[in-house]
């Protein structure tokens, strides 16, 4: 990537974000928004300089039990994707299984998972993992499925067992939908932290605006969502990168801009 195409990646949406922020502060100053229903966001930068302390600590639990159940979500996303796509029959099996698990609204699990392990952490770090591992199964199956079949056909002829197809041509080629569904994942881990969060927890981000929001401090509600924002791109540009590490080959004929 030359310096022009970078400069416009990391520049262009600074830009806009600013510019995003000042119009929203014009139109709650000249609208006279009260703040318990918009803050403005300098309203929103005071609240985050006021409560420092409290935002950080429980960024770092919400991280925590999204990263946490993002990883277990990859490694069973992953291993179970494998299966699914290793052979047609159990892709017609399990697939509409997965899709009436994934269509449970995970709102609705938390209150059990309570039940089952109590208020706190692990909860939070199974509705993380419930809600991301379907997107990498979906995208690891798919990708091994649509293998062209007379490639995998020229393989078997030239002697290759069904692992050796999946090993040399269907994980290699299925890697490229294997780290576009991690960069899904990630977002949607930590909608499931957050919402765990707001069902039972005492600690976390979640908590952390149910409880501002049961005071009328509105900027602080806010402030959570922009801890989560920030915390939400810090992760997928980290994921973004290591997908670029990886599997730079699958866009080697893209021309930048």
């Amino acid at each position: 990537m030359d310096r022009r195409a970078l400069a416009i990646n990391v520049l262009a949406p600074v830009a806009f974000t600013v510019a995003m922020f000042v119009v929203w502060e014009i139109v709650c100053k000249a609208l006279k928004i009260p703040i318990t229903f918009l803050p403005a966001p300098t309203d929103i930068w005071a609240a985050l300089v006021k409560f420092w302390d409290p935002i950080v600590d429980n960024s770092i639990q919400t991280l925590w039990t999204t990263v946490a159940g993002f990883l277990i979500a990859t490694v069973f996303g992953l291993l179970l994707g494998i299966a699914v796509g290793w052979h047609k029959a159990i892709y017609a099996g399990l697939y509409p299984v997965l899709i009436g698990f994934n269509s449970i609204p995970k709102v609705a699990v938390v209150p059990v998972l309570i039940l089952w392990f109590g208020i706190g952490t692990v909860p939070a770090i199974l509705t993380a993992f419930l809600i991301s591992f379907f997107p990498i199964v979906v995208n690891v199956a798919t990708g091994l499925a649509t293998t062209e079949p007379e490639l995998e056909d020229v393989l078997r002829a030239l002697g290759a067992s069904k692992l050796d197809v999946m090993r040399k041509v269907g994980i290699p080629r299925s890697l490229p939908y294997f780290f576009g569904s991690l960069k899904v994942a990630i977002t949607l881990a930590f909608v499931g932290s957050v919402v765990s969060e707001t069902v039972g927890a005492n600690k976390g981000i979640g908590y952390l605006m149910l409880s501002a929001q049961a005071n009328f401090q509105v900027p602080l509600v806010f402030a959570g969502l922009i801890a989560l924002a920030v915390l939400g791109i810090v992760l997928y540009a980290i994921t973004a990168a290591i997908e670029a590490r990886f599997t730079g080959w699958a866009f080697r004929g893209q021309v930048h801009a």
